[in-house]
């Protein structure tokens, strides 16, 4: 474990601070410009709106995450089992889902732009990657996969209640407006298989791979 420590500590806290600046960049931006929530007409309601993204959501449980990783990196709890695996998940479904089927039709401009490349992109790529050489490990079993889900089903449940209220998806894929329920709870499937898969992915690999042992 000791070998692994001088270089984790500052990767944690790289990907922490990623993060976390991804969010606050994407706060500041959507503040100053209506573009592109224009149906919240006020400040205040564009930038709590903010939050009914995944993509906010995601990168702020992987910069707290990440943070209290760089904090100690042996932190082990099931609170923190759970924090992590959601992190290091959402974060990858957040890149997989933008850059497969999102980017396309994005076209954010200016510090949109900044806050896209590193909630989307780039934190995605090194939170992972810090994972995948790092750990911990040994924090990863199947009830912590399986409570792990309770994050991303919450969000899609919130998302459609919150949606069919005021008429607003954040996401194609689930705009039941434009294309039903039907297709979108085919598209919400999708997701939480991707989600669960990954989860599972990641439980295979930690068994696996080197890196720090929690606890």
């Amino acid at each position: 474990m000791p070998r692994y420590l001088p270089l984790a500590r500052p990767w944690f806290g790289l990907v922490g601070a990623l993060a976390l600046l991804g969010v606050v960049l994407q706060l500041v931006a959507t503040a100053v410009h209506s573009s592109p929530y224009s149906i919240f007409t006020s400040t205040g309601s564009r930038v709590a709106n903010v939050f009914a993204f995944f993509t906010i959501l995601s990168n702020l449980v992987a910069g707290i995450a990440y943070v209290l990783l760089t904090i100690d990196p042996e932190r082990d709890s099931r609170a923190m089992r759970i924090l992590l695996l959601d992190a290091v998940v959402a974060i990858a479904v957040t890149g997989i889902v933008y850059n497969l089927v999102l980017a396309q039709t994005a076209n954010p401009q200016g510090l949109h732009e900044v806050a896209n490349v590193l909630c989307h992109m780039i934190t995605p790529l090194f939170a992972v990657l810090g994972w995948l050489l790092f750990g911990p490990r040994g924090l990863v079993d199947r009830d912590v996969v399986l409570l792990s889900a309770i994050y991303p089903l919450a969000w899609l449940a919130f998302t459609l209640i919150r949606g069919a209220v005021i008429d607003w998806y954040p996401y194609p894929f689930v705009d039941v407006v434009a294309h039903g329920y039907a297709r979108v709870a085919i598209n919400c499937l999708v997701v939480a298989v991707l989600f669960v898969g990954l989860g599972f992915g990641a439980l295979a690999l930690d068994r696996r791979l080197p890196g720090l042992a929690a606890g």
